[in-house]
């Protein structure tokens, strides 16, 4: 069932989502039971704004905690009980390959995002995508979602990550120090946030190239004002990305 969502509903006594309505905790326990599936937590978030409100604060962040609880905790150990962003735009950051379309951020061919049944982030793999001065800051990257025989493009691959606490962290400050200019039309994917472009800042380190097993010269990534990110390269042929490996 498709379900359009209402932006006007304030969930007052003359909402026609109240009768009958359940309660927060009935609901919670409803969606624990149903192992917090994504797409299901989506319609609900198109039933009206309360339920969306609801969805953000709750349901995502239960999500999220349970597909990823280790990096989770990471995330939040700093003390603060949110996420940069919001737990919706994280949630789906775990589970969306943003693909990309022509004179889009890449400026290539077209390739449709689409949902993913399981990624892996890795922190470990995070530190190859920072500058040696900015390896204290904490990034999760996840292995890149493989589009194989694309034409002239050859195998494509989309990665995607966070940053802990970016506001702080010393990329940010980097970028700022540096001038980075921010894209003038394109947005975050995951949270509508603005997008630094990590390459036209000449922050893309070779061993980023050489963590995903992809040409040095064909890698590209952005950052938004919230510390999601999400890049492009073309992967190299599978006995060059071993020797790649083994260089890094």
């Amino acid at each position: 069932m498709i379900l359009t969502k209402q932006y006007r509903c304030i969930h007052s006594s003359s909402c026609q989502c109240t009768k009958g309505h359940l309660s927060e905790d009935v609901i919670f326990l409803v969606f624990q039971q149903l192992n917090w599936n994504p797409k299901l937590i989506a319609a609900l978030s198109c039933a009206c704004k309360w339920f969306d409100d609801l969805a953000k604060r709750v349901l995502w962040k239960e999500f999220c905690r349970t597909r990823a609880p280790k990096m989770m905790l990471d995330l939040q150990s700093n003390g603060s009980h949110s996420v940069d962003g919001n737990w919706r735009a994280l949630g789906k950051l775990l589970i969306y390959c943003s693909g990309c379309k022509k004179g889009g951020l890449f400026n290539s061919i077209q390739i449709p995002g689409h949902f993913v049944y399981r990624t892996r982030f890795s922190r470990t793999s995070g530190k190859s995508f920072l500058l040696p001065q900015c390896r204290t800051d904490v990034l999760y990257v996840s292995d890149p979602c493989e589009h194989l025989d694309q034409g002239e493009e050859g195998d494509v691959g989309f990665f995607r990550g966070v940053f802990k606490s970016f506001s702080m962290s010393k990329v940010r400050k980097m970028l700022i120090k540096r001038g980075a200019q921010l894209h003038p039309t394109e947005v975050c994917p995951y949270c509508k946030a603005k997008l630094w472009n990590m390459l036209q800042a000449k922050m893309i380190p070779q061993s980023a190239s050489c963590r995903l097993g992809s040409y040095e010269d064909c890698i590209e990534y952005y950052v938004c004002l919230n510390g999601h990110m999400l890049g492009i390269c073309t992967l190299l042929p599978l006995s060059d990305s071993e020797e790649a490996s083994e260089l890094e």
